[in-house]
Order: structure tokens, then C-alpha cells, then sequence
């Protein structure tokens, strides 16, 4: 019996990996809630943009700089084990990804400041280089844990990257509970969950039997990462475009309060991020004929699951969001209605695009992701200007639904003697 099969023949193991998960995510989910919940109270929704921007913009810098390297990593461990230079090669590449994100963000700090920043002391948004170049090496510890097959490791780091702000930022508030504390607070809780991680690898072996770093080698992992990373940084802009958008063209308060309804409807994303999170790594260990069998096993739950579980959470809406943000918050309700209905689809996203990425095809689901990109494009530039938060939700929504359409004819179309294996 193959590891891809077990999903369908051993449905306990598996469930068992993404309880796991989707526990670890509901944990980062209620750590962020009190981060955002403490950002509110001390400085209303105007904090709570500048908060969300800080998370979003750095994280997408450290993306672009690294040629998807969070993407590649679990591909090339999962398939390659044995390789002794893979190791030292991957570290190499996060150092380089790092410094490339902190170094281009200064260098655009001029145009940063313009379009996002502009009601921030100059020197701060200059001083945000420094959560670029620190995001990267969680993103990257997490995936070298998930593609070591350390889920146990990569859960516990995927909580701590969210809960080790919270105390961070208690201890800096005496300081001042201005923009520069929330920019300390998130560099310094990187820096302990990336020491946690390294820490980690260290007890599990991985810097141990090391050979020399490989550039042929790291073309091939940037290669399959900068077609993955396509897929990547698209789908960070299906999530997020609206919040660049609407912070753009609305201002810090509105997006304040639409950051609250996405961060609410990102519980129905959780199945879909844990199933793409544990299958992937299988899927690439075996046959691309048993992934996609188990694939299409899986397609019926991943759809059902998302779609019964949107009704519980529309019904609670209105009376959650109020009630833990504030009255300031009560916009956030219908936009949060909308979003629903977008996000019944993740849990297919999150499955086809596991099988994609695990025969080594991860250009496919960025171009299958491209096409949502496109309509939420034109949505938010259309409908933000008029109807702001709302039309945001709406854009959203059009897109999630148009991006699970198109990853499904991306299943159809490729069969197992299609696919090429990537070279060794």
C-alpha cells in the first residue's frame, strides 16, 4: 500500500494528521483574534489596518524575494531525502530570499510610504524592512518541518507564529501603543518562533551529514518554486488583494473593519489549508496515479464539509463580531456574509492544489489561480470605490468561486502519463 493511498484506505491516519492541523491553524486563529481584539482596544480600526498591513506587505515581500521558496522546500525533502547537499542549499537560498526582501523593501520605501503608508513617520515604514527580512524564515522553517514530515513540529510553529506576538506586545505596551510598537512586536516574535524552529531541526538531525551547497541544485528548487510561487503570490493576492485595494482607496478605518470579516470567514479556509498542508508532502513522495485517485476520492468531502460548515458560522456572525470587536465593528457582519460564500470552495482549492503541486505541476495551479486573480482585479477596482467594504467581499467571493472552477478543469485535463517528473 502506497503513502498517497492511505488517505483513502487508512481515512483514520490521515484524519487523525488533519486534526492535527486544523487544530494548530483554530489555535493561530484565536492567538491573531487577541493580537487583533488588543490592537482595537488600544487604538480603534485605524491600528487595526496598519496592523493588518504589517502582517500582509513584508510577508509578500519575503515571497517575491525568495522565488518560492516556502513551496518548494516540503517538494524537494519529501522526494529527495537522501540528497546531502539539499539541506545546506535550502538554507543558503532563505538567507539570500531574506536579505533580497529587507534590501528591496528600503529601496521602495519612497513609493511605500506614497501609496500605503503615507500618514506614518517616513523612518517607520524604512524600519518595516526589518519584519521582511524576518517573515521569511518562519515561512521557511515551517515548510522545512512539514517536508521533514515533522507535522507534530510544524504545527506547534504554526501557533507560535501568531501566539508569540500576543505576550511580545503586552510587554511593549507600557512603551507607547503607537505604529512602532506594533512593528517591534512582530519583528521580535519572529525572531523567537524562527530560534524555536532552528531549534527544532537541530534535535531532529537536519543540520547533521551536511554536503556542499549546490547552485544547479538551487536552480532546480528556485526553478519548481518560481512557477509554485506564481500560484503562491497569487493566491496571497486572491486573499489579500482587497486589503491592499480597500487600504489603498478606503483608508485605514474601513479596511480596520472588513480585516475583522476576513479574519472570521479564514475559519472556513482552515480544512482546505490542512488538507493541502498534510497531502502534499504524500502526494510527492509517490506515484502521480495514486494521487490523483486519491484526489478524486477526497473531492466530494472537501466540498460538503465547507459548505455545511459556512451555515453555523453566517448564523453566528451578527452576534460574535460585535460583541468580541466592539460596536465600531458592526460593518464587518455583511461583508463577512459574502466572503462565506466564497470560502465554500477552499477545501476543494486546498485538495486539487496539493495534487498539482505533488506530481510537480505547480504552474498549473498558479495559472488555474491567475484567473481568480484577474477577477478580483477588476472587481475591487469596479466596486471598492463605490461601495467599499461590501464591494470588496464581492470581488472576493467572484474570485474564489471562479479560482475552484478553474483548478478543477486543471484536474480534469492532466492525466498520470502526462505528467513529467521533474528532474533529478
Amino acid at each position: 500500500m502506497t503513502a498517497v493511498l492511505a488517505p483513502v484506505r487508512r481515512p483514520g491516519r490521515v484524519r487523525g494528521l488533519l486534526v492535527g492541523n486544523v487544530a494548530a491553524r483554530l489555535g493561530a486563529l484565536g492567538a491573531l483574534a487577541v493580537a487583533t481584539v488588543l490592537v482595537a482596544r488600544a487604538g480603534g480600526p485605524s491600528m487595526v489596518g496598519a496592523f493588518t498591513l504589517l502582517r500582509v506587505l513584508p510577508g509578500l515581500a519575503g515571497v517575491l524575494a525568495a522565488a518560492g521558496l516556502p513551496g518548494a522546500a516540503p517538494y524537494f525533502l519529501a522526494s529527495r531525502t537522501a540528497d546531502p547537499r539539499l539541506r545546506p542549499t535550502l538554507v543558503m537560498l532563505t538567507w539570500i530570499g531574506a536579505s533580497a526582501a529587507g534590501l528591496g523593501w528600503l529601496l521602495l520605501t519612497p513609493l511605500l510610504y506614497r501609496v500605503f503608508f503615507h500618514t506614518w513617520r517616513h523612518e517607520l515604514v524604512m524600519a518595516a524592512s526589518f519584519a521582511a527580512f524576518s517573515q521569511l524564515f518562519v515561512a521557511v522553517g515551517k515548510a522545512l518541518l512539514q517536508g521533514s514530515g515533522d507535522m507534530r513540529g510544524a504545527n506547534v510553529a504554526i501557533v507560535a507564529e501568531e501566539a508569540a506576538y500576543v505576550p511580545v506586545y503586552v510587554a511593549l505596551l507600557p512603551s507607547g501603543r503607537g505604529v512602532g510598537t506594533l512593528l517591534l512586536a512582530l519583528v521580535a516574535a519572529d525572531v523567537i518562533v524562527a530560534f524555536g524552529i532552528a531549534e527544532r531541526l537541530r534535535r531532529s538531525g537536519f543540520f547533521r551529514g551536511w554536503g556542499r551547497v549546490d547552485l544547479r541544485l538551487s536552480r532546480d528548487v528556485t526553478w519548481y518554486g518560481a512557477r509554485g510561487q506564481v500560484g503562491g503570490l497569487l493566491t496571497l493576492l486572491n486573499l489579500r488583494f482587497d486589503v491592499v485595494i480597500l487600504g489603498a482607496l478606503a483608508g485605514p478605518a474601513v479596511l480596520g473593519v472588513y480585516a475583522i470579516a476576513a479574519k472570521y470567514v479564514d475559519l472556513l479556509r482552515l480544512p482546505g489549508l490542512a488538507v493541502n498542508y498534510v497531502l502534499y508532502p504524500a502526494f510527492a513522495r509517490g506515484r502521480p496515479g495514486d494521487a490523483r485517485a486519491a484526489t478524486r476520492a477526497m473531492l466530494p468531502a472537501a466540498a460538503g464539509l465547507n459548505a455545511l460548515a459556512a451555515v453555523p458560522l453566517a448564523l453566528a456572525a451578527s452576534v460574535l463580531l460585535p460583541a468580541v470587536y466592539g460596536r465600531a465593528f458592526n460593518g464587518a457582519v455583511v461583508p463577512a456574509w459574502i466572503l462565506l460564500v466564497g470560502a465554500i470552495g477552499a477545501g476543494v482549492t486546498g485538495l486539487v492544489g496539493a495534487y498539482l503541486y505533488g506530481i510537480g505541476k505547480p504552474g498549473l495551479n498558479s495559472m488555474a489561480i491567475g484567473v481568480g486573480v484577474a477577477v478580483a482585479l477588476v472587481g475591487d477596482l469596479l466596486l471598492i470605490p463605490r461601495y467599499a467594504a461590501v464591494g470588496a467581499a464581492v470581488a472576493s467571493s467572484v474570485s474564489s468561486l471562479v479560482t475552484v472552477s478553474a483548478l478543477l478543469v486543471c484536474f480534469a485535463m492532466v492525466r498520470p502519463e502526462r505528467v513529467a517528473e521533474v528532474e533529478s
